[in-house]
């Protein structure tokens, strides 16, 4: 261990060491040794900020500090932030889903990977929370502990059908929010009472309440979403379900053009899902089928970031503490990158250009 890293474990300084890690995660570091790393690149910089007496800390003090900071405390910070730069949020949709951080499998102890359960606010880009789950199939009991810290008032909570739970709708509409949660196998009964209600009318030329289509590059993209209230239809369980107002189908067909030799009508293959969802808002298939579509953004906007651009899947931080802990510097970083519209630019290459220029970088770290 070098000298200095030796001063730095016995002098640490918390918000030179948090410092450290955002801007170096800004700057396209994914893990402790890279953060390290870009903090001797950049000691002289650093300076200009905090005092940094004892220079720059190993990665093994920065895993040990991380690994020492409580989660739920360094959160509870987080949200402060999202709080100061949140926008006005009726009608927003909140996009709720899980995500395993596959790296952080620890074989030697027999520990499985780091999964959390998140809050993605979709019209801001921004990520409002985030709560660890021991294990995928708990992600029903860690939702309500997530919502029931986040100001949710006049939010759409959109959950995937692992959320689809009556102690999930009762935590969102105690917050006083509404919900769209997709039905699946999990709630047979309902999902079986909800398809035969669909099937009597469209067998009497029930149209969709709304369509849109788009696409491009050989590719079609039909949504149609159909809507009915659920007053007085006797669907099974429906009292249990506190504020459940309506349910809809939505159907998504894909089209995919095969490349043709000559001009002529297009040759292809369409692929055609059926989803069914329930929800506390009325009957509007327009703005259930908006929810719907939004509620992806989750996947493609943070989870697919992620693993693209940060490389998450390929961090081996495997301290429970320190994983959760750097997950979390990820996704402030994430969210202030994407909302920064100062260059035209993805996430990766906005990472790239922070660590190029030191202006861009501190642009950055003035919006947290």
């Amino acid at each position: 261990m070098r000298t200095h890293d030796i001063r730095a474990t016995r002098c640490i300084q918390p918000q030179e060491i948090l410092l450290l890690a955002i801007c170096g995660a800004i700057s396209g570091a994914d893990d402790f040794v890279s953060i390290a790393e870009f903090g001797e690149a950049k000691i002289g910089w650093l300076r200009g900020l905090l005092p940094f007496e004892h220079g720059v800390p190993s990665h093994d003090t920065l895993t040990r500090v991380f690994g020492q900071i409580e989660p739920s405390e360094f959160e509870r910070c987080f949200r402060a932030w999202t709080r100061r730069v949140e926008e006005e949020t009726d009608g927003q949709v909140v996009a709720v889903d899980g995500k395993t951080l596959r790296g952080s499998r620890d074989r030697a102890s027999g520990e499985g990977p780091l999964h959390l359960v998140e809050a993605w606010a979709c019209g801001q880009n921004l990520m409002l929370g985030q709560r660890r789950s021991e294990d995928g199939a708990n992600e029903i009991e860690t939702i309500p502990k997530l919502l029931e810290v986040l100001t949710l008032e006049g939010c759409i909570v959109t959950i995937d059908a692992m959320g689809c739970q009556t102690n999930v709708a009762e935590a969102v509409t105690g917050a006083g929010a509404d919900y769209v949660l997709r039905l699946k196998d999990n709630q047979s009964g309902l999902r079986a009472d909800v398809e035969r209600l669909f099937e009597r009318r469209l067998d009497r030329d029930f149209g969709p309440g709304h369509t849109d289509v788009d696409g491009g590059h050989g590719r079609a993209l039909a949504r149609r979403c159909w809507a009915i209230d659920v007053a007085g239809k006797g669907l099974v369980d429906e009292s249990r379900w506190p504020g459940l107002q309506s349910v809809a189908l939505v159907e998504t067909e894909r089209f995919v053009a095969e490349p043709q030799a000559e001009a002529g009508p297009a040759d292809g293959e369409t692929e055609t899902e059926h989803r069914y969802l329930i929800s506390s808002l009325k009957a509007d298939a327009e703005k259930l089928l908006e929810a719907s579509r939004q509620h992806w953004q989750i996947e493609n906007g943070l989870h697919w970031v992620l693993d693209v651009a940060f490389e998450e899947d390929h961090s081996q931080v495997r301290t429970r503490n320190a994983a959760e802990n750097l997950a979390l510097v990820r996704r402030l970083v994430a969210s202030a990158v994407k909302q920064d519209d100062r260059i035209d630019a993805g996430t990766k290459n906005k990472r790239k250009r922070a660590g190029w220029d030191d202006n861009y970088r501190e642009h950055l770290l003035q919006n947290l």
